[in-house]
């Protein structure tokens, strides 16, 4: 038995689904503040436990194989709005999910963020991110949890939040587009990203949890490659584009640093961004 908290959101979602799919029995932890509802859980065979990671201590103990953890207040710009809940769930809500694996002895795979590489006082969401890494590193270090950090790169795919200010860059322009309103580009636009498929994604979280392999620092998944979003709006064909100001923690540049992922694991991501532009498009 595993468990994903945060399975209910966008990446959380595809990886029960896929787990599911694989045999595996899986619980899931969401406090259903963002993405699908407790019946789409259900219905894909996931047992939905109603909880917050900030509550882990309620919860009974169990040694599940693994813990993916996933939970988190994960956009960049909302954590300006309010840093003290981003604290409470990023940071506080993964030292309890730590600890709860400690306590019951389960494998945690704690999902970084690319945000690492960037200085975390851009933006409170970068520090929580930073500091979440942080416990898990001093957890295996001082206490001997099983644990394994990857990092997360502009995620994007089917499932992906559209009409939600969590939405992500794909996702707020396909909302957009769908209005028939201009799409939104901060600054200069040529600030890069790599982006990375969902399906991706979760065949590296999955590949690390079943590998007996060890990171010293993380696991990264991203494709290596990166667009600037003037090259990502020009994939959405003739849309009209709207430039304004930037805003505070925008990272000039994204993209994977090292290749442990793809050399020690056998991952194997593909660049899809411009086909999946085309079919969401259709």
């Amino acid at each position: 038995m595993v468990l994903v908290t945060g399975g209910s959101g966008f990446i959380g979602y595809k990886l029960v689904e896929t787990l599911v799919k694989l045999g595996y029995e899986v619980d899931v932890i969401d406090n259903l503040s963002i993405g699908h509802e407790a019946k789409d859980v259900k219905q894909i065979g996931a047992n939905f436990l109603y909880g917050d990671v900030r509550a882990m201590d309620n919860m009974t103990n169990k040694n599940y194989k693994y813990i993916f953890h996933l939970a988190a207040l994960s956009r960049i710009q909302p954590s300006f709005v309010n840093p003290g809940l981003t604290f409470e769930v990023n940071v506080e809500g993964t030292k309890q999910v730590i600890e709860y694996a400690l306590r019951n002895n389960c494998k945690l795979i704690y999902s970084g963020s690319s945000s690492r590489h960037h200085n975390p006082e851009l933006s409170p969401y970068a520090m929580s991110k930073h500091m979440g890494e942080e416990w898990t590193k001093l957890y295996k270090k001082i206490y001997g949890l099983n644990s394994e950090i990857v990092r997360f790169y502009n995620v994007y795919g089917p499932g992906e939040l559209v009409d939600s200010h969590m939405a992500a860059v794909i996702g707020l322009w396909r909302s957009r587009i769908k209005k028939n309103l201009s799409i939104i580009i901060h600054g200069d636009g040529e600030q890069r990203r790599d982006f990375t498929h969902i399906d991706d994604i979760v065949d590296g979280i999955i590949k690390i949890a079943e590998s007996n392999e060890k990171h010293e620092d993380a696991w990264e998944l991203g494709t290596g490659n990166n667009y600037s979003l003037n090259e990502v709006a020009n994939m959405f064909g003739n849309v009209e584009k709207e430039y304004v100001p930037d805003v505070k923690g925008n990272y000039r540049e994204t993209i994977r640093v090292n290749n442990d992922a793809i050399e020690r694991l056998g991952w194997m991501p593909k660049d899809r961004l411009k086909e999946y532009i085309k079919t969401v498009l259709k």
